[in-house]
């Protein structure tokens, strides 16, 4: 299971042929307190850095991209009565959506872990 991410601090975690999509500890951070999560319906077709969902927290609201082309298959129902998960746990419990991707490459193509702490790095 390897996770990757986008240049816009969203995580992506390959399980077969499901990415799993969050934000990152970093942009949780950015954000602050997290206070209400907007997610896409299930069914939904979203295209490779399109806004799939909306988490606002007490300072800003903030778009998270689809970091694939592909199709919603889940949402994390949790969220809507728990958007504090987003901030304990971004990388688990704090997950948004799962999309099934229409072109494999695209997940391929995203940043490892090594190249987004690199990034962030840079910001601080």
């Amino acid at each position: 299971m390897t996770t990757k991410f986008t240049n816009d601090h969203e995580w992506a975690r390959q399980e077969g042929d499901i990415i799993t999509v969050g934000i990152t500890d970093f942009a949780q951070s950015q954000l602050g307190e997290v206070v209400f999560v907007e997610l896409p319906d299930v069914g939904r077709e979203v295209s490779q850095g399109e806004e799939a969902a909306v988490v606002e927290s007490v300072k800003a609201a903030g778009e998270v991209k689809a970091p694939v082309a592909g199709t919603v298959i889940e949402v994390n129902e949790a969220l809507a009565d728990e958007p504090e998960q987003v901030n304990e746990d971004p990388a688990g419990k704090g997950w948004f959506y799962k999309i099934k991707p229409s072109d494999d490459s695209q997940y391929a193509a995203l940043m490892d872990e090594d190249s987004y702490q690199s990034m962030i790095a840079d910001l601080a």
